[in-house]
């Protein structure tokens, strides 16, 4: 038998500054409560609902996986329905999990995921897990081969290009800021390539922020933004500019990884010195902050978050 959920009442004074990765999709947060508590059929329906909408899908899966339990529970699952994709790919995103936490071995991890991609080869899922753990554990030509199987089957993926953004971020340590760094021709040329209202256009404040924590972890930049010259400089300004408008004409209500632009664009914009602009966002973003970028390089990402948003909506 799968062991038991953790007792509901521990931890609840750190879980009201808890970051729920679910963001705003109640559907999402009701299916991980039920599989937390062995209910593996609500997460089937959630998951057979959402079909092929990628974005979505990878957006589920990924936070169903990080549950403690979701492996038992999925493997449970995948004994009483064996052909069944969906079962195969979210056992394969929770070893993919396990083997990030240190409670898994990759190879484990890896070949889940391959197994899951038999099963459903249309579906970019699988291999997001592979990108996550070779983001995390492997080397670049694998992270490279992994993002452009994502691609293959779905180009304009979220999450895999946001994987990709920090793993090129972080190439070239020492070679300080690099207006040049080929995070940012690789931001801009997804942004670009994307449709016009795709959520890739904010890619490339992702690519400024990723780089920041990168230089700032290395001593480049001091380690609070606020005081960084590293959104000051022209490119940077019309990075940001060009993303606050994109986002003033095409906002993504409906996009389930919405949330997470908002917040990386809530903070360039503290970071810039526009209070008003970040107000607009920090309305938006409500109580669904995001750990990243707050964190960057080492802050408390929950503080970061609350003292900027107090300071943009005057209630600091």
């Amino acid at each position: 038998m799968p062991p038991p959920p953790p007792p509901l009442g521990r931890g609840r004074k750190r879980a009201a500054h808890a970051f729920d990765a679910a963001l705003d999709d109640t559907e999402l947060a009701a299916a991980r409560t039920a599989l937390a508590q062995g209910r593996w059929q609500t997460a089937r329906s959630l998951l057979a609902r959402t079909g092929d909408d990628w974005d979505r899908r990878g957006h589920r899966v990924t936070v169903l996986a990080r549950e403690p339990y979701c492996a038992p529970w999925t493997r449970d699952w995948l004994l009483a329905e064996p052909d069944s994709a969906d079962a195969a790919v979210l056992l394969a995103l929770a070893q993919v999990q396990r083997a990030l936490r240190g409670k898994e071995k990759p190879v484990r991890a890896r070949e889940s995921c391959h197994f899951a991609a038999a099963l459903a080869p249309a579906d970019p899922t699988p291999w997001l897990g592979l990108l996550m753990l070779e983001s995390a554990l492997g080397a670049e030509e694998e992270v490279r081969r992994h993002f452009a199987e994502v691609r293959a089957r779905y180009a304009d993926h979220h999450h895999a290009h946001h994987l990709m953004v920090a793993r090129l971020a972080e190439r070239r340590t020492g070679s300080g800021a690099d207006p040049l760094h080929e995070v940012y021709d690789f931001a801009n040329e997804a942004a670009e390539r994307a449709p016009a209202d795709s959520p890739l256009a904010v890619l490339p404040v992702v690519a400024h922020a990723e780089r920041y924590r990168v230089l700032a972890g290395a001593g480049h930049e001091p380690g609070d933004a606020a005081f960084s010259g590293h959104w000051s400089g022209r490119r940077a300004r019309q990075v940001m500019r060009a993303a606050f408008d994109w986002w003033l004409e095409w906002e993504q209500e409906g996009h389930p990884r919405r949330l997470v632009d908002l917040n990386y664009l809530a903070h360039a914009k503290v970071c810039e010195g526009r209070g008003a602009e970040a107000a607009a966002l920090f309305h938006r973003i409500g109580e669904h902050a995001t750990p990243t970028p707050w964190s960057y390089p080492d802050r408390d990402p929950y503080s970061a978050f609350r003292a900027a948003r107090d300071t943009a909506l005057g209630t600091a």
